[in-house]
């Protein structure tokens, strides 16, 4: 084990956790900003531990870089959502 695995697995943990912790916000509001945000940080903590555990070589690294590609896209759609319905 090195020190980049490490890392990356904490990484992976943090992911998860900001997870929760919006997933937590989302169940007492009920508000699908959080429950987006919950996803895609769920997405990035996924794909963090694809490259912890899987040993994928760095050129054949481009489809879990569509995961984090979804993540983003899932925040950017959700904000862009809340605004037009704050607006309205």
């Amino acid at each position: 084990m090195t020190l980049y695995d490490f890392l990356s697995g904490a990484v992976a943990c943090g992911f998860f956790v900001c997870g929760l912790f919006f997933l937590r916000f989302w169940r007492r509001t009920r508000d699908q900003l959080f429950l987006a945000f919950a996803l895609a940080f769920g997405l990035l903590g996924a794909g963090q531990s694809i490259l912890a555990l899987a040993n994928i070589p760095t050129e054949e690294r481009g489809s879990l870089y569509l995961m984090r590609l979804a993540a983003f896209a899932l925040i950017l759609i959700a904000i862009l959502r809340k605004n037009r319905s704050a607006s309205a």
